[in-house]
């Protein structure tokens, strides 16, 4: 179990908008889970309480059986075991890809060298060798988001957060870039975590559970 959530509650506006409500939940080791449901139900929240990106009204959230809000080297535990992935990729437009990639490495205090030969590995994976020393604002939505995954996966994490990872691609690029989000997450031996409303990529993860108005209802089998 490398992931679980006991009695999570989150209310934003001093209480008046309460976004999850006593979210029980586990994500076991590499397994690619799709939590799937409409805007606003809480998909994106829970993913970000599991980041430390946010912290709860109550419950726990423990990643690899360290409670994360109560770790005193949050910051170090999330640099090397947490790889992210948004919607709009979160990149900086005037850094290259090489230099945006790298931030993650740098931050971690991983060695220069060992650095740039694992992002020379991603990006011949991704098809973006070609496009290292570009910057972001000249890469298409699709290779934004391609170097989105090298970033998230630098410093080799053992989960992956993918927040409607899709969402700002067409179809046909869309379902391009989730291909190879499988095949670098099966590569990598990476838990996958995704948030997304679209059922079709969702029912191609190894497990499907439904978010309704804050709460996880019984977890429908992909396959």
């Amino acid at each position: 179990m490398v992931v679980r959530t006991a009695d999570l509650w989150k209310s934003y506006d001093d209480g008046a908008v309460t976004v999850l409500k006593g979210i029980d939940f586990a994500c076991f080791e590499g397994h690619s889970v799709a939590l799937c449901g409409p805007s606003g139900c809480g998909k994106s929240t829970l993913l970000h309480l599991i980041a430390g990106l946010d912290t709860p009204d109550r419950g726990s959230v423990w990643v690899n059986g360290i409670e994360v809000d109560r770790h005193r080297d949050l910051l170090s535990l999330l640099r090397h075991e947490i790889g992210i992935v948004f919607q709009l990729h979160n990149l900086i437009p005037d850094l290259t890809l090489e230099e945006n990639c790298l931030i993650p490495a740098v931050a971690a205090g991983v060695n220069q060298r060992v650095a740039k030969d694992r992002l020379r590995e991603l990006a011949e994976r991704t098809g973006l060798s070609h496009r290292r020393n570009h910057r972001v604002q000249k890469l298409s939505g699709g290779e934004r988001q391609r170097t989105a995954l090298c970033r998230a996966l630098m410093n080799r994490p053992k989960i992956l957060l993918a927040d409607e990872p899709t969402g700002s691609l067409d179809e046909t690029t869309g379902g391009m870039v989730f291909d190879l989000l499988l095949e670098l997450v099966a590569g990598e031996g990476v838990t996958l975590l995704m948030a997304t409303h679209d059922r079709i990529l969702a029912s191609r993860c190894d497990r499907m559970m439904e978010m309704r108005a804050g709460k996880i209802h019984e977890p429908v089998l992909a396959h």
